[in-house]
């Protein structure tokens, strides 16, 4: 048995401003739990996502001070940071409620940055009506995050509409030819507005830190 040793990244928060994410799917419950007090004792906080409600219920057995957000299907260890309102607002929108999984990933990481955000839900291309009659609710936001999956254009039509920088995160949802949200990405990848940021395939997490890092542009000098 290959025995593993983590090399935790303990000055990402201070480096980057960022919150080191571990990707909980593929560790065991063993795994998570070592990790976690590893951070535990550097009075760090942490964040692990993808892990599923049997595997949480496990480490929440062990690890009193742990909390699961299922919908996010995310441990978070320790306290957010404050909500800091002149951060301004991200504002997470999704084409279907299928997407609330990856939308909230989104949203819990930039809550544990102090960010504050906001979703917006069911407002996809096949109901064009239901985006443009929520328009102006997008003046508020700072970045918007724009989750969708099938065919991936509700990114593309948005940043079309708005000046904010827009952020595509494809998601795997869809019939046969989706591909898992293959056709998803390719199709913001191919997008014809004009600065779309897109990130991986259900990717809440790295969304929400190109967010951040837009956010707080601004506020790190070079070290």
């Amino acid at each position: 048995m290959i025995e593993k040793e983590f090399k935790l990244d303990h000055e990402r928060l201070k480096r980057l401003g960022m919150v080191e994410a571990i990707w909980g799917q593929h560790k065991s419950y063993e795994q998570i739990c070592e990790i976690l007090r590893r951070f535990q004792a550097t009075s760090q906080m942490a964040l692990v996502t993808r892990v599923d409600n049997k595997k949480a219920e496990k480490i929440l057995d062990t690890l009193e001070s742990v909390q699961y957000h299922s919908q996010a299907s995310c441990l978070t260890l320790g306290s957010p940071l404050d909500l800091d309102p002149s951060l301004g607002e991200v504002l997470v929108v999704s084409g279907g409620t299928s997407d609330v999984g990856v939308a909230a990933e989104a949203e819990l990481s930039l809550r544990m940055h102090g960010i504050q955000t906001d979703c917006l839900m069911d407002i996809g291309v096949a109901g064009l009506h239901r985006l443009l009659g929520k328009l102006e609710r997008f003046t508020k936001a700072r970045v918007v995050i724009v989750c969708a999956g099938m065919e991936g254009s509700l990114p593309t039509v948005i940043a079309g509409l708005i000046p904010q920088p827009v952020i595509g995160l494809p998601v795997s949802v869809g019939y046969g030819v989706s591909g898992g949200g293959n056709a998803s990405l390719l199709s913001m990848l191919s997008s014809c507005s004009p600065g779309l940021l897109v990130v991986n395939i259900d990717n809440g997490y790295g969304a929400a830190m190109a967010a951040l890092r837009i956010i707080k542009s601004d506020l790190f000098k070079k070290y």
